[in-house]
């Protein structure tokens, strides 16, 4: 079968298409032809907390497809089912998924729109519920908010009853982004918003911010927060990993800071919460309050011209890999 991997050397990544061995699935595990996968930049950033010094690796993290082979322990799942699941090595013809971790496809949905859901999801899921605890009526505060996990926190924050606000560099990502419920747009890429997010909110401060940028929104973050507001981080795109903490903020707002990251989870901890995720928020995409927000499908062949799409900071939402046609 075709596989793609990441080779990492001297600080650059590249993708190559190899000719591999059909994989086989062991217990708890099931073999999915991959319809499409999704493109995630913290795969792509090489530094990004992802990837060791060097070395290759099969590419691609979530995906959506069929089912095509059950290894034991496989529980009620069968051949031909549609599924969808954080994976690795998901830009494959086929790959593996771990039954812990798997979902069924809403009906209405398509391949390449499953594909969309898995990681980009489950992680907003615990930034937003598991670790974040909005509730409806809190403020939302998304830095980066027209990236793929920015307008999945969108979208599910709206399914939760809260109000959101966002930021990013461009005016008419925001525009497109207000049909989905933003709130607010702030349009800056700096670190010079504390002013607008205060007033928008009466001089409280949000309930809750997800960082998606890094370092250099911080410290104007923190100025951001509510009396108990809490903070996740989820990604620097801005390459910076050290910020400044006012203590006394820290202490006297009582805030909690918190991360988001699967790369030193077990997978029985990977695993924890995909149940209530399905319960509280599949149920979301099946009846269509949310529709995941795709910017461009690729093909197979043009995975190098998908990173680069990504690279450039165009898209608004997911950029997806189409593997194979559903017919």
């Amino acid at each position: 079968m075709k596989s793609y991997w990441m080779n990492i050397s001297e600080g650059q990544a590249s993708m190559v298409l190899r000719e591999v061995d059909r994989p086989v699935p062991g217990a708890g595990q099931v073999l999915v032809k991959m319809h499409a996968a999704s493109l995630n930049r913290g795969e792509l950033i090489v530094g990004h907390g992802l990837h060791g010094q060097g070395g290759s690796k099969p590419a691609g993290m979530e995906g959506a497809g069929q089912i095509v082979q059950l290894g034991s322990d496989a529980g009620a799942w069968q051949v031909g089912d549609r599924v969808m699941g954080r994976c690795p090595g998901a830009f494959a013809e086929y790959a593996l998924m771990d039954v812990r971790e798997i979902m069924r496809v809403p009906d209405n949905l398509s391949f390449e729109q499953a594909a969309s859901i898995p990681l980009t999801f489950l992680v907003t899921y615990d930034l937003l519920v598991l670790q974040g605890h909005l509730q409806a009526g809190q403020w939302l505060l998304v830095n980066g908010v027209s990236s793929g996990v920015g307008v999945a926190s969108l979208q599910m924050a709206k399914v939760l009853g809260a109000k959101v606000m966002g930021t990013s560099g461009s005016q008419a990502k925001l525009d497109q982004l207000k049909p989905l419920g933003l709130d607010l747009g702030l349009c800056t890429r700096g670190a010079d918003f504390h002013q607008a997010v205060l007033q928008a909110t009466d001089q409280q401060g949000v309930n809750l911010v997800v960082n998606t940028v890094g370092g250099t929104v911080f410290a104007e973050n923190m100025r951001c927060m509510a009396f108990q507001g809490r903070m996740g981080f989820v990604g620097y795109v801005d390459g910076t990993l050290n910020a400044n903490i006012d203590l006394q903020a820290l202490h006297a707002k009582r805030l909690c800071l918190f991360g988001v990251s699967n790369k030193l989870r077990t997978p029985a901890q990977r695993a924890d919460g995909i149940a209530q995720f399905a319960a509280q928020i599949l149920p979301a995409f099946a009846d269509g309050r949310i529709q995941p927000l795709i910017d461009r499908v690729f093909e197979f062949d043009q995975l190098e011209a998908a990173k680069l799409h990504m690279e450039s900071n165009q898209h608004t939402g997911k950029i997806v890999l189409r593997i194979a046609s559903s017919a």
